[in-house]
């Protein structure tokens, strides 16, 4: 009897999934166990392992197109089964409500999420010139979403500048393409005119948690200036020895998992009726992906060598780039950072990342006069500035978190106690 394979739950926050690669194709066979899609949630790509043995029958969902979880993914049966009754019976319950539904609704029918770009804003262009040619006889790298927008623009992909990983073309690229290189006209033709981009999974899911906790959490702000001259002769001294190369912000994870288990109550998360205290220090780092922001997690940062958090937040990366973080590597943070000092931003405030009752803003390290001695001398400096949710950290606890984590950086061999990189 055939049976429907649902789109599943692959996360906490998902609602909604994305089809990335279908492995099989009606009529197909499938075992169970065996991977038949690539589904993407709002967090990373995972693979799919079906739990039904059979033939495949049905395909709900196509390949680059949106469903909500357990809507129809696909149907598997016996060879040469009639599903229609089936589908007939979900329609009925309906189950699904999207442009990609049995009920193949128009999509001028279907209610969209949208970003609308307005027009007063500076836009991003891509303009298809020959300069930006790819003459490479090897295979254009694109995700699979810009080769179908490509194709459908009937723009050649060879011919863009990838913004991706490694130079791979993705969905913006093709959305931002400059089509007046192809027909150029008049000031006198030009018109007003805006893209509409469906809101991703990530993007969706970031919106609603942000919002959730800068409206929800009271947050005030405490910034505090440090003196990096230590720390920087410290890095530079640890390279020269050290099995991984350490950065600044392995340095800064490291001396801010040592505070907090100084200041539990900074380490800590609102639970309505109670205030959570945890012993135990897990660190997410924030880490800026193609459609958004991820947030992997490094567990236990207080009692890990330098070198061994610097090997574990570059894989780490890397899998938030490449979208292949399981559940266990973003979940459990109990304090987070993020860092945009590579970015040459000297100071900001972030919005607390829930659970978590607090989150720390780095800024670049800079050199610029300081006084020392009572003489101007040249110096390292970076402003770091700690959000704290008021219902749980009161400022005064924040302040002296703060305090030790300024000390433990400005004295890396006290942070390096242990004798440990």
């Amino acid at each position: 009897m055939a049976e429907i394979v649902r789109m599943p739950k692959l996360s906490d926050t998902m609602s909604e999934g994305v089809v990335a690669k279908w492995h099989k194709k009606v009529g197909d066979k499938v075992a169970s166990g065996e991977i038949i899609a690539d589904i993407e949630t709002d967090k990373a790509t995972m693979e799919f392992e079906s739990f039904q043995t059979g033939v495949l029958l049905y395909i709900g969902v196509e390949q680059g197109k949106t469903a909500p979880v357990d809507s129809i993914l696909a149907i598997l049966g016996k060879e040469g089964e009639d599903v229609k009754a089936l589908i007939e019976e979900e329609k009925k319950k309906s189950i699904v409500h999207s442009p990609q539904s049995i009920e193949k609704q128009p999509l001028a029918e279907v209610k969209k999420e949208v970003v609308t770009q307005k027009s007063e804003e500076p836009q991003r262009t891509n303009t298809l010139t020959p300069e930006h040619a790819n003459t490479s006889d090897a295979r254009i790298k694109a995700s699979p979403l810009a080769k179908k927008l490509a194709k459908e623009k009937g723009i050649d992909l060879s011919r863009l500048q990838g913004s991706g990983d490694a130079g791979r073309v993705v969905k913006r690229d093709v959305f931002d393409v400059n089509l007046s290189a192809y027909a150029p006209r008049s000031v006198a033709d030009e018109k007003e005119s805006y893209t509409e981009v469906d809101v991703s999974q990530m993007r969706k899911t970031i919106a609603k948690r942000l919002a959730e906790s800068k409206f929800t959490s009271p947050h005030f702000y405490l910034t505090i200036e440090l003196d990096m001259d230590n720390a920087v002769a410290a890095r530079t001294a640890i390279n020269a020895v050290a099995p991984a190369k350490i950065s600044f912000n392995d340095m800064i994870l490291k001396a801010a998992a040592v505070a907090l288990k100084e200041h539990p109550k900074v380490n800590a998360s609102w639970r309505g009726d109670k205030i959570r205290y945890n012993t135990h220090v897990h660190i997410g780092v924030a880490v800026a992906v193609e459609e958004g922001l991820l947030v992997p997690v490094v567990r236990f940062a207080d009692g890990k060598p330098l070198s061994q958090i610097a090997t574990e937040v570059k894989a780490l990366a890397e899998k938030a780039q490449t979208k292949k973080l399981q559940p266990a590597e973003w979940e459990g943070n109990t304090f987070t950072i993020s860092n945009l000092g590579m970015f040459g931003i000297e100071e900001f405030t972030a919005i607390i990342n829930p659970p978590d009752a607090c989150i720390m803003a780095i800024g670049a390290v800079r050199q610029t006069p300081v006084v020392k001695n009572g003489q101007v001398v040249p110096g390292n400096v970076m402003k770091v500035t700690l959000s704290c949710d008021h219902r749980v950290v009161d400022g005064a606890t924040g302040a002296k978190f703060l305090q030790t984590f300024k000390f433990l950086l400005e004295n890396p061999v006290v942070l390096l106690g242990s004798g440990e990189i």
